[in-house]
């Protein structure tokens, strides 16, 4: 077996703020009060994303659940203040030649809150528990599924056996959802281990009021497992917080009241006109931490008509001015992508020319298509049938300036002749819709750690459902060609290789017309200037908070 990369002992379990476009929406910034941190009180933190159904982000695996399993649940990797992949429960990894053999190495002496021993039995425990139908996990079982067979070692040394070489495997080791969680708590029923997963992290959840907030409290036998990774190597013992109260407040308007009224130190999902707003105030900070993986796109359901017809999906996209919109609607918060990845991904790749707003091209196209007649409301019609295409939308991950942005683009495209019904749902009925394949174009993020993200969305594998029943290729590509080199990026070790083949991949999918980029999926934290220490977030760009603390 030889020595990977991976068994570097390298610094970091966060993205620092130097890493991050970290600005001072204020005149006056924390730098000019020179105070040591403060141990005490509590982080009154408001989320604008859906309540999550479970805590346990194994269960399903969406953003809501990452946001706050962040702060009690660690991961065996994360990365470092300069993008690089680094152990963090684990110390390091030696993968063998052929890549199908990976021997874990973890950190001794750590411990789960419940006093159980974070041990190589509960990697184990937790990777089949990922890996198990009966939890109905997406995100973390579609990124461990080359793991195929596990042998504890000793204590401190997991050796597993993958189907085929995993060249994603230590990104996915980054992830929220493949956290670790005690064994003894994963042992008890879903509903308990739902309401109060127990990990190793700097807090612990005391309790969880449905529709109201979740009630996390410190650590107090918390040590950080490699200090010399962190904002503060110097602080290795508990939170300097007492506590978090993770409040849901779903409407924008009103988290920025709360947060300007000072009943809320720290908000997320802020709309445009709060951070233009924040920019005028010294009291307000802003953090922007784009979230890696996918871009924020409309996926063009390829599998029926009209979309069916790549003419068609060409039309549709001449035919929104995007550009416009960002420009109206997002105050200079967000830039325009032309890539399906996200920009801090470095395998990007990224065609601008495909996207230009270009109704005669549109019309050119659709009029070879066949939509050559209109009806009395100005729609293309093809034998006695109206071009209309359906957009389901999520209230929960579509904030208001979004949701504007797709009005505005059903009003470009109706210029073309194109209908575009929107249908606004919660989180649950959203997710329904596209399990039922109720949709014709939808926006639906994903956040997944490195380019694999590719294999995820646009395998064909990825039109079947996960366990829990959610499936990510939504614009049903199916493509033997994209599914070799989607295999064959996945296998290879060679980065260069691995880059080369998954540009081809994008090149495909944005020259195919299979989705509209838009931009980064939208990652805006708005926070008082009495929280200090704020800056540090994990692998999937969510805020995390050891090292902050409460000025009075």
């Amino acid at each position: 077996m030889q020595n990977s990369r991976w068994r570097a002992a390298a610094p970091a379990a966060v993205v620092l703020a130097s890493a991050l476009a970290l600005s001072s929406c204020s005149g006056g910034t924390t730098d000019t009060v020179p105070e040591e941190p403060v141990s005490g009180g509590t982080l009154v933190y408001a989320s604008g994303d859906a309540e999550p159904t479970c805590l346990d982000p194994h269960v399903g695996g969406n953003y809501p659940q990452a946001l706050v399993a962040s702060q009690f649940l660690e991961t065996l990797y994360t990365k470092d203040q300069d993008g690089q992949i680094v152990p963090w429960l684990a110390s390091g990894a030696d993968v063998s030649d052929d890549g199908t053999t990976v021997t874990l190495h973890l950190r001794e002496g750590i411990s789960f809150s419940d006093g159980t021993a974070f041990d190589a039995a509960a990697v184990k425990a937790n990777i089949e528990h990922v890996l198990d139908p009966e939890t109905g996990s997406s995100t973390g079982y579609l990124a461990m599924q080359k793991v195929e067979s596990m042998e504890v070692i000793d204590p401190a040394t997991l050796e597993l056996g993958l189907s085929a070489p995993d060249a994603a495997l230590f990104e996915s080791f980054t992830q929220t959802w493949n956290a670790m969680m005690s064994p003894a708590g994963l042992e008890r029923s879903q509903e308990e281990n739902c309401a109060a997963p127990i990990g190793t992290g700097p807090f612990v959840v005391e309790d969880w009021a449905r529709q109201e907030s979740v009630s996390l409290t410190r650590n107090d036998d918390y040590t950080v497992p490699n200090p010399e990774a962190t904002a503060d190597p110097s602080h290795t013992g508990p939170a300097y917080l007492e506590g978090i109260e993770w409040r849901f407040i779903p409407e924008s308007a009103t988290r920025y009241s709360a947060l300007q009224s000072g009943t809320v130190d720290m908000i997320d999902n802020a709309q445009p006109d709060s951070i233009a707003s924040a920019e005028q105030s010294d009291a307000i900070e802003h953090l922007d931490a784009p979230r890696p993986g996918a871009s924020n796109r409309i996926e063009l359901n390829s599998s029926k008509a009209p979309f069916d017809d790549a003419r068609v999906r060409e039309a549709f996209v001449r035919s929104v001015d995007v550009d416009a919109a960002v420009d109206s609607l997002f105050f200079g918060t967000a830039e325009r992508s032309y890539s399906p990845l996200s920009s801090v991904e470095p395998m990007g790749y990224s065609d601008e020319s495909l996207f230009g707003y270009d109704p005669d091209e549109a019309a050119r196209l659709l009029d070879e298509a066949g939509w050559t007649e209109r009806d009395a409301a100005g729609y293309r019609v093809k034998d006695g049938e109206r071009l209309s295409v359906h957009l389901p939308i999520s209230t929960n991950q579509s904030v208001p300036a979004e949701q504007s942005l797709f009005e505005q683009l059903q009003a470009t495209a109706k210029e073309s002749g194109i209908e575009v019904t929107t249908e606004l749902l919660d989180l649950g009925s959203w997710y329904g819709a596209l399990g039922e394949h109720e949709y014709d174009l939808v926006s639906a993020p994903y956040t997944k750690v490195g380019p694999d993200v590719l294999r995820i969305l646009f395998h064909s594998d990825s039109t079947e459902p996960a366990p829990s029943g959610y499936f990510a290729n939504h614009a049903m590509v199916r493509d033997e060609g994209i599914d070799a080199a989607l295999e064959d990026a996945s296998s290879a070790d060679d980065e260069a290789e691995r880059a080369s083949l998954y540009a081809d991949v994008q090149a495909e999918v944005l020259e195919g017309y299979y989705l509209l980029p838009l931009y980064d999926q939208q990652n805006h934290f708005l926070h008082s200037t009495s929280l200090r220490g704020i800056g540090e977030t994990t692998a999937v760009a969510t805020p995390t908070f050891h090292n902050a603390w409460l000025a009075d």
